[in-house]
């Protein structure tokens, strides 16, 4: 790990990374003392880190146990989280379209990770990555819409974050970038409709590639 004024960051992406990629299965403990070893830095950093997550609700914190990485979500969670995002978000891209500014479409070019798609980066790095990335273009989606309830509802339940860690597949973040440009395709034309079916797609292809992760 470098040592420097980004530490804290630097270890919270790394346990991060880990438990998008599932090194960190859901429901394993978390010992500070082994990542402490492992990152070569001391308790403080990784602590703080760890609250970070928790408040992700990736980590689980228990009185006189510890910590440990949050359990998966069970399916019935899963589609009622999807059932809530099909209800919400196709609405909310429509409504940005119809906001949609040169400034905002920039900066949600910038957050869709299209710009970065070439190789040279470890794949589960990637997918974390990718994770994170996803979580903050739909969210900036919501602001852009200007519905704050809606934006604070779906944040609350830290989707993003569940659901990439349901399974580790590059496939996920390949596909979803081909729909993220479909997205965006609608935003840069200011064409509502268009939003809306791009969003109600991405969002059901989402559903329907994590699904299998409930079969295994």
């Amino acid at each position: 790990m470098h040592r420097a004024a980004s530490l804290a960051e630097e270890v919270y992406d790394a346990i991060f990374a880990r438990l998008m990629a599932l090194k960190i299965p859901p429901g394993a403990r978390i010992t500070v003392d082994n990542l402490v070893r492992e990152l070569a830095v001391s308790q403080t950093p990784i602590r703080e880190a760890l609250g970070r997550l928790e408040g992700e609700g990736l980590v689980v914190k228990t009185h006189l146990v510890g910590y440990s990485a949050a359990p998966q979500i069970t399916r019935r969670r899963f589609e009622e989280l999807y059932e809530l995002r099909l209800l919400l978000e196709p609405e909310m891209a429509g409504r940005a379209a119809a906001r949609m500014t040169d400034a905002a479409l920039a900066e949600l070019t910038a957050a869709a990770g299209v710009m970065s798609r070439s190789g040279g980066i470890d794949e589960r790095a990637r997918y974390s990555q990718f994770a994170r990335q996803d979580a903050v273009f739909h969210d900036q989606i919501l602001g852009v819409a200007g519905n704050e309830m809606v934006r604070e509802t779906l944040a609350h339940q830290h989707t993003h974050f569940h659901i990439f860690r349901l399974m580790f597949h590059a496939r996920v973040t390949e596909e979803a970038l081909d729909e993220h440009e479909a997205i965006l395709a609608a935003f840069a034309a200011r064409d509502a409709d268009a939003a809306r079916r791009a969003m109600r797609l991405h969002i059901e292809r989402s559903r329907d590639r994590l699904l299998p992760a409930f079969e295994q």
